[in-house]
């Protein structure tokens, strides 16, 4: 019996160090990975083209980081972050107008000239022409914005269907407001033609990679960032607040305050992925921040998986490429087909692809018995 046993126990205590050991290495490992596909094979292996196409997808990726705190974590239907993705883009679009202009020996921006709308140039725009002013409004506008809007929204308790119409009917607005401005913000066409990107010519096939070296590098930044997020003292709050909003008040919490938290911060990151999105694409326009494009957001995230970074960000990338194909070839289905990959994510598959491992491991474990428990 005792020479049975002591094999058991040594091979129980020398498995237990080896697991704790790959799960200590799996986060850090994947991160590495991630860091070594965007940063060494995608600049080896992609033409120029195909890499600026894929700079474009990481922007919307880092869009889905802060969908996947929101909504994933948070439980928040974040349905209105082009409002956030236009704020940014638009603050850094500006700057970059303006700084096109003066490169020319103009103080006004081409289409400004081009609308008649005077000679002096619109009292809004003049913080823009300074970098720092505009870099800093990528980010603190989008912020801003949503602290205000959530301060009131969490306090009445809006949530659920509520507040996702409301967050639509804000990306609604905004585009509106935005088309209405055609002296000021291009109308429809919104700012488009930009050259340069602080000192730098984006016509540049260099330079170019430069700007998609940034949106990567600053892509895994903020999954770390995010991912520290998930696992601190705060993320456990915020799940226990999506879960049992009104237990954790009865802890002493005030869930608004935790849930605001999580909307600012996804905001942010919004912003900075428009401001990044600018550079990647040289245009910013309302057809690119209203209610499709909020929703196009969250499927990304929805089907890769809102509660998984990783799965957020794939899903992400792997909607955003799948629409730049198949909306070629099929125009007008393409928005019909997007509709449905989030009804069957949602429906058949709530957490996304990153669960289907998951999924499938446990339908090929059969149900042990009670007889063969005992």
């Amino acid at each position: 019996m005792t020479t049975t046993t002591s094999p058991t126990k040594t091979t129980t205590s020398a498995a237990q160090p080896s697991v704790s050991l790959l799960e200590r290495f799996r986060v850090p490992g994947a991160f590495l990975l991630g860091a070594v596909l965007l940063l060494g094979v995608a600049p080896l292996g992609l033409s120029d083209f195909r890499l600026n196409l894929l700079a474009k997808y990481l922007c919307y990726a880092i869009v889905a980081v802060g969908v996947s705190l929101a909504w994933g974590r948070g439980g928040l239907m974040v349905l209105g972050q082009g409002v956030f993705f236009g704020l940014g883009g638009y603050a850094m679009a500006m700057h970059l107008k303006l700084a096109d202009a003066a490169a020319t020996g103009q103080t006004l921006p081409d289409f400004m000239q081009l609308y008649g709308t005077g000679d002096a140039l619109p009292w809004w725009w003049k913080p823009f022409a300074d970098p720092a002013f505009a870099l800093a409004m990528t980010v603190l506008l989008p912020m801003a914005v949503a602290a205000l809007l959530g301060f009131f929204v969490f306090r009445r308790r809006v949530k659920g269907a509520y507040f996702a119409i409301l967050s639509q009917a804000l990306a609604a607005a905004l585009a509106i407001w935005l088309v209405g401005q055609q002296a000021t913000t291009g109308g429809t066409n919104g700012l488009t033609d930009i050259q340069g990107f602080f000192g730098y010519d984006l016509n540049d096939p260099v330079n170019q990679r430069t700007v998609y070296f940034l949106v990567a590098a600053v892509l895994l930044l903020l999954m770390a960032a995010a991912r520290q997020l998930f696992v601190s003292r705060y993320g456990e709050l915020l799940v226990a607040v999506r879960d049992s909003e009104e237990r954790v008040r009865f802890l002493g919490y005030n869930p608004a305050n935790v849930k605001l938290v999580a909307y600012v911060v996804a905001a942010g990151m919004a912003g900075l992925a428009g401001a990044l999105f600018v550079p990647v694409v040289g245009i910013i326009s309302p057809a690119l921040i209203g209610i499709v494009p909020s929703i196009g957001f969250v499927i990304g995230a929805a089907v890769g998986g809102r509660a998984s970074l990783v799965g957020a960000v794939l899903g992400a990338i792997a909607v955003a490429w799948t629409q730049s194909t198949l909306s070629d070839a099929y125009p007008a289905a393409w928005t019909y087909l997007q509709g449905l990959l989030f009804v069957v994510a949602v429906g058949f598959l709530p957490g996304g692809l990153a669960s289907l491992v998951t999924v499938l491991r446990k339908r090929r474990i059969p149900t042990r018995t009670t007889g063969e428990t005992a």
